[in-house]
């Protein structure tokens, strides 16, 4: 016998969520007290609540509440920085054309916040001229100094070089010295010859004593000038020309050096000039586009339509999805990039519903799926997932930390369907054939394997089994068990859990049966959706 798993009833959200935890607390309460009992040695295990091992078709599906919107709708924001008020909104359900004004939000304020920036810009506009005169001042300046500093440099090696060349002032005051030395070396030769010769003269008594002592002074005024010129090359030569030397490569060190500081001072200060008049520049930029932007939000205070369409209020489509809130009209404020109206584009649908972090492994782009709608009792529609979100849904993180779902769309094969309507949405994973199937509670997880409790002559015994995929309410069983065996539907837990250290049920040696794990051990009951080992 065959058995599908039927379309379950629309249930609420809440109910849908509440669901796993109240199946955790009753298995978890059965296998408690059955876990008692066989600590007190009983043997009647096999006498609680059992179900039967079933071949037929499976179908695995996920399913899931949310509202239908159209599939392609342009969506009108709002586009004012921070939070505003509504002044006038169209009325919803009026069909508009491209232009046609839908709201006009308060721009008092920032109009008047526009006066101020034009103010700014106007003093952004003075500092920027100024740092741009500075900046030509400080290059003029900056190359005046450059250019003294390198004629200063050629003067003190012009003067090197006309004092150390080959024909400079050294060597022309060393040639005049030393010709000196020689005149006066001649002259005193002279006045050596004519004193001698006077001496004898004078003894002789041709001259008198007067030209004699003339002779004599001519001679020691002739070895006085020798040994002047000689002092004078022997200071020269020692001292002046080796100081004026030192002087002079003092003054080409001194003149290239300054030249150095200069330019790297007028480097520096042409470096300060550029950046000052770039921060100006730049400010003076930025306060134009922030008064060009104060210009372009108070020309998005109205708010127009961009395209031709019915007016849909986004409170109205997304009510039942983020909680109770006040549809738009005129007073009531609202935030930056805060969705405000749709106009739908086609008649084309799709259903937008919140996928639990459980069972987004399982679902596809491409899959089929089937839609109920609360407004069409009686009638399923067909539809594909077009669309998983790559993040799970910040909104509903923050209003509970502990729910992490990921919106996905599906296109539904309808043109009768109106955007905000609920439905149900029933993803299609797979669709088995001819396939062993057991209640999803009936399978424990130990020690990184699955078993099941079959019921036997000699009572309820663990067995291995491989499982598939389930659909929370029985699970596909690969291997393990034969059509028509009987299974504990709460079988007897063990304390350590999945992953733990531990030894799994023993086999029993006189069949292919595992042993019943050991009293006193509890195990983890799959209360949830059970994937294959």
């Amino acid at each position: 016998m065959s058995e599908t798993s039927p379309t379950p009833p629309t249930p609420s959200k809440r109910g849908q969520l509440l669901w796993p935890a109240l199946a955790v607390i009753g298995v978890l309460g059965t296998g408690s007290l059955i876990g008692s009992w066989l600590l007190s040695g009983g043997d009647s295990a096999q006498t609680g609540p059992t179900g039967e091992v079933r071949r037929g078709d499976l179908t695995i599906s996920v399913t899931e509440s949310g509202s239908l919107r159209n599939r392609d709708q342009v969506i009108v924001t709002n586009r004012v920085e921070g939070r505003t008020t509504i002044l006038w909104i169209i009325e919803e359900g009026r069909y508009v054309e491209r232009g046609d004004l839908l709201v006009e939000l308060d721009s008092s304020d920032l109009e008047d916040r526009l006066i101020e920036r034009e103010i700014s810009v106007q003093n952004a506009e003075a500092v920027y001229i100024r740092a741009q005169q500075e900046l030509k001042v400080t290059e003029s300046r900056t190359q005046s100094e450059i250019a003294q500093a390198e004629l200063t440099l050629r003067f003190a090696i012009l003067d090197r070089d006309k004092y150390l060349g080959d024909d400079g002032e050294y060597a022309q005051e060393l040639d005049r010295l030393q010709s000196n030395i020689g005149l006066a070396e001649e002259q005193m030769f002279r006045a050596r010859q004519e004193f001698e010769d006077s001496k004898s003269l004078a003894d002789r008594g041709f001259i008198t004593p007067l030209e004699l002592e003339r002779d004599r002074l001519a001679y020691q005024r002739a070895t006085v000038d020798l040994r002047i010129a000689r002092g004078n090359l022997r200071l020269l030569e020692e001292y002046a020309h080796e100081r004026r030397r030192q002087q002079l490569e003092s003054d080409v060190v001194q003149a290239r050096e300054s030249l150095a500081r200069t330019e790297m001072r007028a480097e520096a200060d042409v470096v300060q000039a550029r950046a000052n008049y770039n921060a100006r520049r730049q400010e003076l930029d930025r306060q134009r586009q922030q008064l060009e932007r104060l210009k372009t939000q108070i020309q998005m205070c109205r708010i127009v339509a961009p395209a031709a369409g019915m007016v849909v209020y986004e409170t109205s489509v997304n009510t039942g999805r983020r909680g109770n809130r006040e549809p738009l009209e005129a007073g009531q404020e609202v935030r930056e990039r805060q969705e405000l109206i749709y106009l739908p584009a086609s008649e084309g649908m799709v259903a937008e519903v919140s996928v639990h972090e459980s069972a987004l492994d399982r679902i596809e782009i491409g899959m089929p799926a089937r839609i109920t709608v609360d407004a069409r009792p009686g009638r399923v529609f067909n539809g594909v997932v077009r669309r998983i979100a790559p993040m799970p849904d910040a909104q509903s993180i923050w209003l509970n930390p502990d729910l992490t779902v990921y919106n996905t769309q599906i296109e539904v094969d309808a043109r009768d369907l109106r955007t905000g309507m609920s439905c149900r949405a029933e993803i299609i994973v797979d669709e088995l054939t001819d396939v062993l199937y057991v209640p999803v509670q009936s399978v424990i997880r130990y020690g990184g394997n699955h078993y099941a409790y079959v019921v036997t002559a000699r009572g309820a015994r663990p067995r291995r089994v491989e499982i598939g995929m389930d659909n929370n309410r029985v699970v596909h069983i690969r291997s393990g068990l034969q059509e028509g065996d009987r299974v504990l539907l709460a079988p007897p837990l063990h304390e350590r859990l999945d992953g733990e250290a531990g030894e799994p049920p023993a086999t029993a040696p006189a069949s292919d049966e595992p042993a019943p794990p050991r009293a006193g051990e509890t195990t983890a009951v799959s209360a949830g959706p059970v994937e294959a080992s």
